[in-house]
């Protein structure tokens, strides 16, 4: 399908020369109990035509609030001041309904939540029709016909039937493609993406990216990218802009951001990423504190009581975003990006440097080999299933899930497991049966050398002693109701520990997970998200286990806090000598903090071993397809990177594909001859032995180099 196809006719605006859109000072305030929250303060910006400009940032630090007042949508109680031209004419002062004449069909947005952004009772491809019909004089024929072609052009595999589906039978994935076609279906200048890759699996983080790349090429506007991951943009941004406390502090080529950092805050965000592309342990650097309250910014430099360059000076103004070594590509707002240039160090390297993070030592049970130590949990042949059931009186079962379809692998004492995988894979439906320390359903988990079959209640009961678990929502996880002491306590209460062991212990618990014992009074509500997250911890080693199970601890985090508790798991690890099942769709994560690593697809773990053989060798086109669609922090290493783009959704686990399950979206499977491609539809791949401590399910198993 070619570009002129998806284009029913020109622009009715004229189109002008310069920025598509230019913001000058823009400031934007709301009302609050506590006083007015300045959300943006004096923020400045351009973005060309093709362009494609990275916002970046913590969450609170404005990203979101510049662009909704860009495309109108902030509430009447926002004040709104400085200038925001789309094309040369003002929109500030506009009324509505002149700006919904904008919205829509020259400026778009692609929002954060693609269900919210869709409505549950009409069908995708009648919404995507109705943006064209609102904008275009157009039959309802040639606006349901449009709305077909642009399913087919951003990937939604048979699109005249699934234009008819409602937003809830589409996955995740999907949802987010089918609200990309709806901001392209009116050939927009502008394209606003405000974390579209939030909450995603990785593999569908690359789709949509590529996918924001190819609606940049059929439509030629402009994109403001908002996220708070520096890796997602450096290999699609052209420029980026850095924004902290409501204003941008550092903007500029985004090679040269990346490379020559000039404002700490920036080297900060570079030096919380988890690197995929280093083997050796990286140091990770937490920025420590929380953001300003926007409601009352200190003096000076906002960024003062968090920065490791801090002087007398930078408490007295704070400083303007001024021009770097003559640049007027490169501005930052800092008094010492001289002293920040002197450094030899660049990147991520220089932010180790000046934050001064360090790497955990190795427990004292890692110097002993693997096959000695003793084995903290293991599981064999596990599955689980799950009945599918119609009917309401009179039951009766139609199918089955098959959830967990025979997985085995084991964790040693002082080692550190990753379990990776696409949601719907079955990773959570593992954790639920190792918790449950109940018989399986077929095969068996053994906890410190006591098989879950055979354990009573009484046993059962010792047993969670040894064995915690850390949520991956850390408020959903603690009760609002309980001061952080009694959180934390509870676990000690159900086991009988005396009252005044308990009361030793709880300070010692904050004291280890980097709180204050003076906080224990509070409620979790009085605590930031990464704060929560540590008290979790807390709660999960009160009763010193020997194995920790983590399930996406820090996916719901800011990549700066989460650095802190990647540091703090790794600290415990090194003090305790636990252990830890870490389930995670972050493999970058899962690289810097795991010893083995195992990918789960569709109920089965098709590569297990070794986390350097794994990522550096990686045998099956699962684990290859997963590695490739990382991001990288480094933009000239993004830009020569091949992207393995898998085809089509995970299938359903009622109904796995015959032979080799991944075979239906395999590059691999679909390069082959048909008399291979017949073994891989009629024979199952077994697990065999690849590589010392590395094995691989696929019978044309080959080694790719992809990061």
């Amino acid at each position: 399908m070619t570009t002129s196809e998806l284009q029913f006719d020109a622009p009715a605006d004229p189109v002008v020369d310069g920025p598509v859109l230019q913001v000058e000072d823009l400031h934007v305030s709301f009302p609050s109990e506590s006083g007015r929250v300045q959300a943006v303060r004096g923020l400045s910006y351009h973005v060309s035509p093709g362009e494609v400009l990275g916002i970046v940032g913590e969450s609170g630090s404005g990203k979101s609030v510049s662009s909704l007042a860009v495309m109108g949508l902030l509430p009447s109680s926002a004040r709104i001041t400085g200038s925001i031209r789309f094309q040369g004419r003002e929109l500030i002062g506009r009324s509505d309904g002149e700006l919904s004449k904008i919205r829509g069909r020259r400026v778009s947005m692609v929002f954060q939540d693609p269900l919210s952004a869709l409505t549950p009772v009409f069908t995708v491809g009648d919404q995507i029709a109705e943006a064209i019909l609102v904008h275009r004089k157009v039959s309802k024929q040639a606006a349901t016909k449009r709305a077909v072609e642009l399913l087919d052009l951003v990937g939604i595999p048979n699109a005249v039937e699934r234009a008819k589906a409602f937003p809830h039978e589409f996955s995740g994935g999907m949802r987010q493609r089918a609200v990309i076609a709806m901001a392209i279906a009116n050939d927009p200048d502008l394209i606003i993406a405000d974390e579209p890759t939030t909450a995603l699996d990785v593999t569908v983080q690359a789709q949509v990216l590529q996918l924001l790349e190819t609606a940049q090429e059929v439509t030629g506007a402009g994109i403001v990218i908002i996220t708070h991951d520096l890796g997602v943009v450096a290999g699609f941004a052209d420029r980026l802009m850095v924004m902290y406390a409501g204003r941008a502090v550092e903007k500029g080529n985004v090679d040269e951001i990346y490379q020559q950092p000039r404002m700490p805050y920036t080297l900060g965000l570079l030096g919380s990423i988890p690197r995929l592309d280093v083997s050796e342990k990286q140091a990770l650097v937490p920025i420590k504190g929380q953001p300003p309250s926007l409601t009352d910014l200190p003096d000076g430099c906002p960024f003062a009581p968090r920065c490791p360059m801090v002087v007398d000076a930078c408490h007295t103004a704070e400083p303007p975003l001024m021009d770097v070594d003559g640049s007027v590509e490169h501005a930052a707002a800092c008094i010492r990006t001289n002293e920040i240039a002197a450094s030899d160090a660049e990147g991520a390297e220089a932010a180790v440097e000046i934050f001064g993070a360090e790497v955990a030592a190795e427990p004292e049970v890692a110097k002993i080999p693997r096959e000695q130590r003793e084995i903290v949990l293991g599981l064999d042949d596990l599955v689980k299933e799950y009945p599918i059931n119609k009917g309401v009186v009179f039951k009766r079962r139609v199918g089955t899930v098959h959830a967990v379809a025979g997985i085995s692998f084991d964790i040693r004492e002082g080692e550190t497991l990753g379990l990776v995988g696409e949601s719907g894979c079955g990773k959570t439906t593992t954790l639920m049966e190792i918790l449950n320390l109940q018989k399986p359903m077929g095969g068996e988990i053994s906890v410190l050398g006591t098989k879950s079959s055979e354990v009573d209640s009484k046993r059962r009961f010792a047993i969670r002693r040894d064995m915690s678990v850390v949520f991956q929502d850390p408020m959903a996880s603690l009760d609002p109701r309980l001061t952080i002491h009694d959180c934390i306590a509870e676990p000690m209460q159900v086991h009988g520990y005396a009252k005044d062991e308990i009361n030793r212990r709880v300070p010692e618990l904050m004291r280890l997970v980097g709180l204050r014992p003076e906080q224990l009074s509070r409620y979790p509500g009085e605590f930031s998200g990464g704060q929560r997250q540590r008290i979790g911890i807390a709660r999960a080693l009160a009763l010193e286990p020997k194995l920790v199970v983590l399930d996406e601890p820090v996916s719901a985090l800011d990549v700066s806090i989460q650095a802190g508790v990647i540091n703090l798991l790794e600290e415990l690890k090194s003090k305790l000598g636990l252990a830890y099942l870490f389930v995670a769709h972050d493999l970058s994560v899962v690289r810097h903090i795991a010893d083995r690593v195992a990918v789960m697809y569709l109920g089965k773990i098709i590569e297990i071993g070794e986390v350097d053989s794994v990522f550096e060798a990686p045998r099956h086109p699962y684990t290859q397809a997963l590695l490739s669609a990382i991001p990288i922090p480094d933009p000239v290493k993004e830009r020569q990177r091949e992207r393995i783009l898998l085809t089509g959704d995970l299938p359903s686990p009622a109904n796995p594909p015959s032979g080799c399950r991944f075979r239906t979206r395999c590059f691999l499977h679909a390069s082959l001859p048909p008399e291979q491609q017949r073994q891989c539809i009629e024979v199952e791949p077994p697990r065999e032995t690849q590589a010392a401590d590395h094995e691989a399910a696929c019978h044309f198993a080959q080694i790719r180099q992809v990061l």
